[in-house]
């Protein structure tokens, strides 16, 4: 049984490096590989204490602390996972007034893939629904050649959408900015939905309410199946930040 557990963990230490080295080089503009380094370390840890026995050489009192610590972690990230998966598929009613589409990387040659897939799925909407403005908002990152909003229209234009159902907002560089920012562009009473991948949508949308916008909807674009792990883990750690964050609200 030892054996097994070390084995194990030395899978899920290898498996979290070479996951790390696909998420560095996908060049998405974070820096969250290091959690799978980090992961892999700490399996390593876990082999050295089954290895070594440490968990039976703590105090029991010790003992029930890490016990009642790991439980409380995955009953939280199962918790928020849940929710996460409960908007995956996210449909916004027809005729809405507007729809925001919040920005992610833009390169040289055009949007990433994670951005494409937002555009896409505002086109399909604004097709469908012709009298519907869309907001693009996202401003200019430091690896970014122009502001996202910018490359987002032109990517938009150039793929059948009337320059004049687009608004830009180019000054945001975070989700709650991209909100606060776009409530400003459309009146008080306005119908909304929030575009942005199927992971982002659960915490979108309880951002976007904060800001104002109470009866904002979600509209599920797809994502990337290759870096979905990476996602929701990054998202389980942002919606833990955003909880505490509304503590002082």
């Amino acid at each position: 049984m030892k054996r097994i557990g070390m084995l194990i963990c030395a899978v899920l230490s290898a498996g979290s490096l070479v996951y790390a080295n696909a998420v560095r080089t996908v060049g998405s503009g974070t820096g969250f590989f290091i959690f799978w380094v980090l992961l892999a370390v700490c399996f390593m840890l876990l082999l050295a204490a089954i290895r070594l026995d440490w968990f039976s050489k703590l105090p029991k009192r010790l003992r029930a602390v890490c016990v009642v610590c790991v439980c409380t972690f995955v009953a939280a990230f199962l918790g928020i996972e849940g929710c996460i998966l409960n908007t995956f598929h996210a449909e916004a009613p027809p005729n809405l007034d507007y729809i925001v589409v919040l920005g992610a990387q833009v390169r040289k040659n055009g949007p990433s893939k994670v951005l494409k897939y937002r555009l896409e799925e505002a086109r399909a909407y604004m097709k469908q629904n012709p009298d519907t403005i869309c907001i693009l908002s996202g401003g200019k990152g430091k690896n970014e050649p122009v502001a996202e909003a910018v490359g987002m229209s032109n990517y938009m234009v150039a793929n059948g959408i009337d320059p004049a159902r687009l608004k830009l907002e180019t000054k945001s560089l975070t989700t709650a900015e991209n909100l606060s920012n776009s409530r400003h562009l459309m009146e008080m009473d306005a119908t909304v939905g929030i575009v942005t991948n199927n992971f982002h949508v659960f915490r979108a949308v309880q951002t976007a309410k904060r800001y104002g916008l109470r009866d904002a909807v979600g509209i599920a674009a797809p994502s990337s199946k290759k870096y979905l792990l990476n996602n929701m883990v990054r998202e389980f750690f942002a919606e833990i930040k955003f909880l505490f964050s509304t503590l002082g609200h």
